[in-house]
């Protein structure tokens, strides 16, 4: 088991899901969590879950001003920074090409890669003022092996991906840069993917009653199953890790399993 003690993690997207499932672990094994979310009333719910350990941030990972306000707010604190997990995205609604809105355009590589840009601009300053770090980003399985009518969101993951592996050049040796690519997990980021909420309850239907859906391995990816794979990169265990997009889809990814 990983221990984090004496560690402060920040964690973007932390208020549900992935993130909350996250910030649960990394506290559990001894870490300081700083829960930033633009959902602030569910970031300060989750923070009186874990306790002193953890503080609420809201922020908005679009604007520079309120990314640097979220990160010097993990330093005054918790006293610094060392590990910084960029989980905040969201989907594009699957559409045809021809019919996706520009501006859903806009809103998905603002969120899902500027996002990530603006967090890791600010927050490696602090990462270096420890000594260094973990840069950690959450990518997608549709990175890898995309779907058709996804393209724009599969687009911006896989722009997660290329920028985890410049980054990983650029930062070497002393902060490492991974990213993390899961498979379809049913939380509430897939209203983002069906606003129709008759889509979104069949696509659920189908989900429970094919466990595997199109997966080998025939299970469903938890959130812990990514929390788990943050948690072993983050730690000195992955200490030659860096520059890798690891996928979390029981090998989806992997190819035709007919």
């Amino acid at each position: 088991m990983q221990n984090f003690q004496g560690k402060v993690i920040l964690i973007t997207g932390a208020a549900g899901g992935i993130g909350a499932t996250t910030a649960k672990l990394f506290a559990e094994r001894g870490g300081k969590v700083v829960l930033a979310d633009r959902d602030e009333a569910g970031a300060q719910r989750l923070a009186h879950e874990i306790g002193k350990n953890a503080l609420p941030v809201a922020v908005d990972v679009t604007d520079a001003a309120s990314v640097e306000a979220m990160v010097r707010a993990a330093e005054e604190e918790f006293g610094g920074l060392d590990v910084l997990v960029n989980n905040a995205g969201i989907s594009n609604p699957k559409a045809k090409i021809e019919e996706t809105l520009e501006a859903n355009f806009d809103r998905v590589f603002d969120i899902n890669i500027k996002g990530i840009y603006l967090c890791t601009r600010y927050a490696v300053p602090a990462l270096r003022r420890r000594g260094g770090g973990v840069i950690l980003n959450s990518a997608s399985v549709a990175a890898l092996v995309p779907r058709k009518h996804s393209a724009i969101y599969a687009a911006s993951k896989g722009a997660v991906v290329t920028f985890t592996r410049a980054l990983s050049l650029e930062l070497a040796p002393t902060i490492r840069v991974n990213c993390v690519c899961p498979g379809t997990i049913d939380t509430d980021f897939m209203a983002t993917v069906f606003p129709d909420g008759d889509d979104l309850a069949s696509f659920r239907d189908r989900l429970h009653s094919s466990p595997g859906h199109g997966v080998p391995m025939e299970r469903l990816i938890q959130t812990s199953d990514v929390a788990e794979a943050f948690a072993f990169l983050a730690s000195d265990a992955a200490s030659s890790i860096s520059g890798i997009a690891l996928p979390i889809d029981g090998a989806r990814s992997a190819g035709d399993a007919s």
